[in-house]
């Protein structure tokens, strides 16, 4: 994020323009509440620090004298309130949920930012690292990604650059001390297993330290060390985290917050932008109006075109599948060809991945005008009840995180709601089905639905199996809920395009993926439906019907 191009909007704002102010606070939010939610890493004060530091922003906006110097003083702010809170909180005990809420900003940037490998374990790793070291790691993690720059790292510390670069290297090396104790905690090394037997499962600098000694000592925990990749390679480029807008509440909603929010001045569209998630811009395609995320297309979008859909292959599920994931048939709905044509009648079916290495067959292109999203461009649904809106014409993805390891057991499946007008599965991609092997995948995986060290994420009798990727087309409105219960998962919602939906189909095993993707659409109303879904608004939507009538 370069304050030159802010020079403008800044000086705007300085001189009382509040539509200046509106996008000033609407866009340099996310990264503060980036550099907080890592420093304090997701404890429950993320919020009064975030709070704190945007409005003494807005106070002191007319103290700055250089609009280019914007970032590395609203930086330094937001060092500054982290430290205060850590003063104050020094001599308080911590809060009986503490430990648990320290995870949650850790666990945020895996599922929003869909890190996998060893940028996951760069991720979970921070959970180990004392607060100073955090503090300092909030902001090279910005500075790897290319949103700060060293001066202006260094100056948020409140020290030289030739200091803060020892600091830096410090903390880099406590960083591989605790990405070692992430593998090995999820390796299968016996000595560990006797060493963490009193271990209550929260990451503190004792029990780093233990553990960082039988690593040092351990053959089988040092193996697992062999090529690992710089963590600054790994954070290079990542997107910031998205502002969740269950955070943004308390920002509008609060007592005192909206008290002080009202004495400097902020309009209602600079509270609407606090609860809505960071505004991600993608060659154009995303844009805000009205207080929407809306992905739109270009006037020449072609016409719909009546194509038939790729059949469904007949080869045999992997050999690793567990019995209670294999299709069903005598569950499985009818086939187009046996219903009448009418929208509705038709319903996913069961079936098994088609060849690895056979593209799909043509993806119809129905027409596109937009898709508005309730919860912005990416929506992350973690638990029982939480909820997105789409309403438009086009496309949308759903991307799955299943998490058996967590805990394993029957899944019950997301429900479209409320739906009005139409609503199709059109394609399914992302590079695997989630019961494809995971070739050399730790943590006791063999497929992305769990393994037999673990246990397995279970589908209803006759529910299709998910892809990694699963894109609809919606044409009018619909509410999607997550029904957690049982297994451990997660889902992710983004507003799409044919083109995207496209490409992912399209890359294959060559480009790095397990299999090509899947067309399911035929371009006409006889297309599949997904299983659960209903025109209905129940008041529990996990007891939607596996084949709802819509």
């Amino acid at each position: 994020m370069d304050t030159r191009q802010w020079r403008s909007t800044i000086a705007a704002a300085q001189a009382g323009d509040r539509h200046a102010l509106d996008e000033l606070v609407a866009g340099w939010l996310p990264l503060v509440y980036n550099i907080v939610g890592r420093a304090l890493n997701g404890h429950a004060d993320v919020d009064d620090v975030v709070q704190e530091t945007m409005l003494r922003a807005i106070g002191n906006l007319g103290a700055l004298r250089d609009p280019d110097s914007f970032r590395s003083w609203l930086v330094a702010i937001a060092m500054r309130q982290i430290r205060d809170r850590a003063r104050r909180r020094t001599s308080e005990p911590l809060a009986g949920d503490a430990g648990d809420r320290a995870a949650d900003f850790a666990e945020l940037t895996v599922l929003r930012l869909q890190l996998e490998g060893q940028r996951r374990e760069v991720a979970e790793a921070v959970r180990w690292l004392d607060d100073e070291d955090r503090q300092l790691l909030s902001l090279w993690w910005l500075e790897v990604a290319g949103e700060l720059t060293r001066r202006e790292l260094a100056a948020a510390v409140g020290i030289s650059r030739q200091y803060a670069a020892v600091r830096v290297q410090r903390m880099k090396e406590r960083l591989e001390v605790a990405r070692g104790i992430v593998r090995a905690l999820e390796g299968s090394c016996p000595e560990l297993a006797a060493v963490t037997a009193r271990w209550d499962g929260r990451p503190g600098s004792v029990w780093r330290k233990r553990l960082a000694r039988h690593i040092r000592d351990c053959p089988v925990c040092t193996g697992a060390e062999k090529a690992v990749v710089p963590a600054e390679r790994l954070l290079a480029g990542i997107a910031l985290v998205p502002v969740p807008a269950g955070f943004a509440l308390s920002l509008a909603l609060g007592g005192k917050t909206s008290a002080a929010a009202v004495s400097v001045g902020w309009s209602a569209k600079v509270l609407g932008a606090l609860t809505k998630p960071a505004v991600v811009v993608t060659a154009g395609a995303t844009i805000v109006a009205g207080g929407a995320y809306v992905v739109t297309r270009t006037p020449q979008t072609p016409p719909a075109r009546e194509i038939t859909p790729t059949a469904a292959s007949t080869a045999r599920p992997p050999a690793h599948t567990p019995p209670s994931l294999l299709p069903s048939p005598s569950t499985a709905s009818p086939s187009p060809s046996s219903t009448a044509d009418l929208y509705g009648t038709v319903v996913d079916s069961v079936d098994s991945a088609p060849p690895a290495n056979t593209p799909p067959g043509p993806l119809p292109h129905r027409p596109e005008s937009g898709i508005t999203s309730s919860g912005g461009p990416r929506t992350v649904l973690q638990h029982r009840g939480e909820s997105v809106t789409l309403r438009g014409q086009g496309y949308a993805l759903v991307r799955w995180y299943i998490a058996p390891k967590n805990r394993p057991g029957n899944l019950v499946m997301p429900a479209w709601t409320g739906l009005k007008g139409k609503l199709f599965h059109v394609a399914s991609g992302g590079g695997r089905r989630m019961d494809d092997a995971l070739a050399g995948s730790p943590g006791g995986y063999a497929t992305g639905m769990g393994g037999p060290t673990i246990g397995y994420a279970v589908l209803p009798a006759g529910t299709q199996q998910m892809w990694q990727n699963e894109y609809f087309y919606l044409d009018g409105s619909v509410t999607l809920t997550m029904n957690e219960r049982g297994c451990d998962y997660g889902i992710t919602v983004f507003p799409s395009n044919w083109d995207a939906v496209n490409k992912d189909i399209r890359t294959g095993p060559a480009q790095g993926a397990i299999r090509y993707g899947m067309v399911r659409d035929n371009g006409k109303d006889t297309a599949p439906v997904p299983q659960y879904v209903t025109r209905a608004t129940p008041a529990d939507p996990a007891t939607v019907p596996q084949r709802s009538e819509v």
